[in-house]
């Protein structure tokens, strides 16, 4: 199989455009960093001039929003209910307090020893009004949301659509792990190295999986941490109590019909720990949870993975 890829910095990660055809990588990516751009500027909690910056700055007010925060606010409430909760966008005051109120680039370099921190429960995801007919949001008074657990995977599936249509060919986008197809898929499959890390080289040690529909994604506890006086912190909270999650798992990849699917499932597995391999096994949900010591579980029958 011949192809052709391109990476690039979006959504504060790498983004990866792969096409089938090498032609069609040019326009391929050029649909894809369009895509992005607007994802950023309606869903990032970091900028200042952000859909979703001002419309927290609205709490307690109706507020008419664009087309991609409303989509995007839509898939993180379906997310939330799909999970009981577990997957929560009301988490952005838990986030901030916790100490991730910047870009992580910018957390991971600042000097956390004096970092005082604090712990709040989320849970008023049931409270978020959206009217589909005004195209209109209301959140609780008190409210910040963060669209981290559920928009970069919607872009992934959205970039990978935009991807495949511009460049005329199957694609796939990966934006820092989370995994979508586009399109024909190439014989055998889209090779997936999987590991702890998104940014592993692509001729790393691990496990390969051939993904042939739907998308993937990992939520893992190792990378994104920080630290505040001699603790260190993680950033996938549980909403029921503002806390890094307590969790036997390092990393859990899940394949779904969607990104946005993997995603939501793989981030509620970390919150729920012990439970999550009988929560994924009823759901049908195919998934790898590797705990701290990098024993691997297979769930839901997980795809063979091969050298």
């Amino acid at each position: 199989m011949t192809v052709a890829s391109a990476s690039f910095r979006a959504l504060g990660t790498t983004a990866t455009v792969c096409a089938a055809e090498p032609e069609a990588l040019p326009a391929a990516r050029a649909a894809v960093e369009r895509l992005l751009g607007e994802v950023d500027r309606a869903c990032s909690r970091f900028r200042p001039d952000s859909e979703l910056a001002r419309l927290n700055a609205s709490a307690g007010r109706e507020t008419t929003v664009g087309g991609m925060l409303f989509g995007a606010l839509r898939a993180a409430l379906r997310a939330a209910a799909a999970t009981g909760g577990l997957v929560d966008p009301t988490i952005g005051r838990s986030l901030r307090l916790a100490g991730y109120d910047r870009r992580y680039e910018q957390v991971r370099a600042r000097d956390g020893r004096s970092l005082r921190v604090a712990f709040a429960p989320a849970g008023r995801w049931r409270e978020v009004e959206l009217s589909e007919e005004r195209r209109t949001v209301r959140i609780p008074a008190g409210v910040e949301l963060d669209l981290g657990a559920t928009a970069k995977a919607l872009a992934a599936d959205l970039a990978a659509r935009a991807a495949s249509a511009a460049g005329g060919a199957g694609a796939l986008v990966s934006l820092g792990g989370d995994v979508a197809l586009g399109g024909d898929v190439p014989a055998g499959g889209w090779p997936v190295l999987l590991a702890d890390d998104h940014a592993a080289a692509p001729g790393s040690a691990g496990p390969v999986v051939a993904l042939r529909s739907g998308g993937l994604a990992s939520s893992s506890t190792t990378v994104r941490r920080w630290r505040a006086g001699c603790v260190r912190l993680h950033h996938i909270l549980d909403p029921r109590t503002g806390r890094p999650a307590s969790t036997p798992w390092r990393t859990v990849t899940v394949a779904a019909a969607s990104c946005l699917d993997a995603n939501t499932a793989s981030t509620a597995a970390v919150v729920l720990g012990e439970q999550a391999p009988a929560w994924l096994a009823e759901r049908g949900l195919p998934a790898r949870l590797v705990a701290a010591r990098g024993c691997a579980l297979h769930v839901a029958g997980w795809p063979a993975e091969v050298a």
